[in-house]
């Protein structure tokens, strides 16, 4: 029994790598040349912002919140990055840094007054997006030149996308996953009154994870205009969903403080390469945001399932 066990955490482990090697087969069939240095730079390019800003919202969902504002919040870090950054850097940096401090914020209130996290933030979405629209009116700006050589960075023999998630992941899971700070992160997404009673206050911790969700948004955001070289308030709407389905697809549960790093970016490589398969496909952009969600579905479903067998043990 025992082993049988093993065996079906090993399985559930390995899920969301399973989705991303069946949905890189498919591209591969439906588009023979991807399958070269050129073809998985051009399709995971995008894949850097994506896994960025899915690492933001698993620091949120850590502590048993959902951020339904990361995606105005990218766009709003680009149209700052296209303008404040490239014109006056160190006034840029100081209002990069005065999002990361609204982030924490943000926790502080969620935590006094006991609000929603999903009220909190959908109404921080609005905040983000008319602030970006009153800094870039319409699509423009320019990203600064070194945001723009770090992202077109040519790597020997393994593409700078693939390389860079892998570093993302690494370091995430080294501070998140193995320290003892970490460890007091989840444990207050896991069990907050034994956190307390242990002497850890869950305002600090939350303000620290939504902290660290603002730099990841904000290092999104610079990664995106990074490749598009220039910024619109609108150019990461799509990020919030792609984000909460990145932590769910890659094993992330909304309670209880289980997330995983690593499964995390995977799930972020899983949906770009799901976006370059329908497009390969033939099939209209309106239906690829429903084709990604019945791709996370199926992972749910095959979860589920798997839960459901450890459940009857």
């Amino acid at each position: 029994m025992t082993t049988l066990a093993l065996n079906r955490q090993t399985l559930r482990a390995l899920l969301p790598l399973a989705s991303l090697a069946l949905v890189l087969a498919a591209t591969f069939y439906a588009q023979p040349r991807t399958m070269s240095y050129f073809g998985l730079n051009l399709m995971l390019q995008y894949a850097v912002p994506i896994a960025l800003a899915t690492i933001a919202q698993m620091f949120v969902i850590t502590v048993n919140d959902l951020d339904l504002s990361i995606g105005p919040f990218v766009g709003l870090v680009g149209c700052i990055g296209a303008t404040l950054l490239h014109d006056s850097p160190v006034l840029g940096l100081l209002a990069l840094l005065l999002c990361i401090a609204a982030y924490a914020a943000m926790a502080a209130l969620i935590y006094l007054r006991n609000l929603p996290s999903i009220v909190v933030t959908l109404g921080a979405s609005f905040i983000w997006l008319g602030i970006a629209v009153l800094i870039l009116p319409s699509p423009g700006g320019k990203a600064p030149d070194w945001l723009k050589a770090i992202m077109s960075l040519q790597i020997p023999l393994v593409p700078f996308p693939i390389v860079a998630a892998l570093l993302i992941a690494a370091l995430v899971h080294i501070g998140l996953m193995t320290s003892s700070y970490g460890v007091i992160m989840r444990g207050t997404g896991g069990n907050p009154r034994a956190m307390a009673r242990a002497g850890w206050s869950e305002l600090r911790t939350k303000m620290a994870m939504y902290a660290l969700a603002g730099f990841f948004g904000v290092l999104s955001g610079l990664s995106l205009i990074g490749l598009t070289t220039s910024a619109d308030a609108h150019i990461a709407d799509r990020y919030t969903l792609y984000a909460i389905a990145g932590v769910i697809l890659g094993g992330g549960e909304f309670v209880g403080g289980r997330v995983s790093p690593f499964g995390a970016v995977i799930g972020a490589l899983t949906l770009a390469l799901a976006g370059s398969f329908l497009i390969f496909m033939r099939i209209s952009p309106d239906w690829q945001i429903g084709a990604q969600g019945a791709i996370l579905i199926i992972v749910l479903a095959l979860r589920a399932l798997i839960a459901t067998g450890e459940a009857r043990r």
